[in-house]
């Protein structure tokens, strides 16, 4: 998710083009409507804590969108969304400054901004507890070299997102009636 949304936010012209602002318009409708199942589902701390993964990228657009503008107070607002929203949201900063880096360096190539994307990468198996994450790296690197057609589909991980979290939730209601123990 991280890759794909810095990848789309550091096309050329993305800001002139107003996709700075729609995307976070739907980042936060959507956040907000999987905030529900996502919530309903527990294991969150205080009932509530970290917000979801489309928070997490809202967090990283707007950060991104402040940077794009670059005025010393846009920069300094940056700094302080990715400080304080970092720590609100799923993923922590790592994830955040990992779409952040994948951005720098769709934008401008360099060492540093793939070091900082790997960096983020890597981090995450402090937070997920396994490797996974760093599974995207060579399904990522194979993209970049095989070229698949793949139809946009725009509104499909905006809807997919909350809509799954709502079958599990769903699911689980029934399941849990009957004796199942979800922790």
């Amino acid at each position: 998710f991280v890759f794909v949304i810095g990848y789309n936010l550091a096309r050329p012209e993305a800001m002139e083009r107003g996709v700075y602002t729609r995307t976070m318009k739907r980042l936060l409708i959507f956040a907000v409507i999987a905030a529900v199942p996502y919530v309903s589902l527990g294991g969150l701390w205080e009932g509530w804590w970290p917000l979801n993964i489309l928070f997490t990228l809202l967090t990283a657009t707007c950060a991104l969108y402040l940077i794009e503008l670059g005025t010393v107070p846009a920069l300094v607002a940056s700094g302080v969304v990715i400080s304080i929203g970092g720590g609100l949201v799923e993923f922590w900063w790592p994830a955040v400054i990992g779409t952040i880096a994948v951005w720098a360096y769709i934008k401008k190539p360099s060492v540093i901004a793939a070091l900082m994307a790997l960096t983020a990468c890597g981090s995450l198996v402090l937070i997920n507890k396994n490797g996974w994450a760093l599974g995207a790296i060579p399904v990522i690197a194979a993209a970049s070299v095989v070229k698949i057609p793949v139809p946009r589909a725009r509104w499909l991980f905006y809807t997919y997102y909350p809509l799954h979290l709502a079958v599990i939730w769903l699911i689980r209601i029934p399941m849990a009636r009957a004796g199942y123990l979800f922790l």
